[in-house]
């Protein structure tokens, strides 16, 4: 929220970025009808996916990954346009791409929510393969957490973390991967920013690993968020 404002001061624009926590998709609309100047939005969890049915056009990567962050607002006539974007897929591949290596091939996803597709679809447009990975088996292209052994982890050696376990104020708690199996071959990547370094990525960098929180990914998908909005 502060690089927004801290742009439109910097800019001299007159505007401001402000949080609206809802309970309920069902109460987004009425934002628009209250705040008749506000041009654009961010989505976070848990409404990337539940905010889709309301949008009137949707980009070429919402529509691929099934996500939305970014939404701009058009008012024409009296009449609300909405678009949707996401810019979690921008912010995530510029942010990863510096720290991969031959090896990174495969990759595990832990979770299946929205900025887990965002990252499935990032890495797929990087040549990575990836394989989700949650608590149930969801389907056959699934896995659990109780299937990851040595054979997995050897060849997946990209691991991210798309889930808010180890977020603050959590700080204790992580994803329950068989973190004595990594290597200096792994890259850890938490999309989490808050601790600065999680337990998951303290876990992996005692193995070796190579490790990177989401704070860059946040900022470069900010970036991105207002490219849409002034595009």
């Amino acid at each position: 929220m502060s690089y927004f404002n801290d742009k439109f001061s910097a800019e001299n624009i007159d505007a401001e970025y402000i949080n609206f926590e809802i309970d309920s998709i069902k109460k987004l609309m009425p934002i628009f009808k209250i705040h008749t100047q506000l041009k654009g939005l961010n989505v976070t969890i848990p409404y990337k996916e539940q905010v889709i049915p309301y949008l009137d056009r949707l980009s070429e990567n919402v529509q691929l990954i099934g996500a939305v962050n970014v939404i701009k607002v058009e008012r024409k006539k009296n009449k609300i346009k909405l678009y949707g974007f996401n810019s979690d897929i921008i912010g995530f591949k510029e942010s990863i791409e510096p720290l991969l290596q031959a090896r990174h091939q495969r990759a595990l996803i832990l979770g299946t929510g929205g900025s887990a597709k965002a990252v499935f679809y990032g890495l797929k447009q990087l040549g990575i393969i990836a394989t989700y990975v949650s608590r149930e088996k969801k389907s056959s292209t699934t896995l659990t957490y109780e299937e990851l052994d040595a054979d997995i982890l050897a060849v997946n050696t990209l691991i991210v973390n798309c889930t808010p376990v180890g977020m603050w104020p959590h700080v204790d708690e992580c994803p329950n991967i068989p973190y004595e199996l990594l290597t200096a071959n792994h890259l850890l990547y938490d999309l989490l920013y808050n601790p600065d370094e999680t337990l998951f990525m303290k876990k992996g960098k005692e193995q070796g690993a190579t490790v990177k929180n989401g704070l860059e990914m946040l900022l470069l998908q900010a970036f991105a968020s207002w490219k849409f909005w002034n595009s």
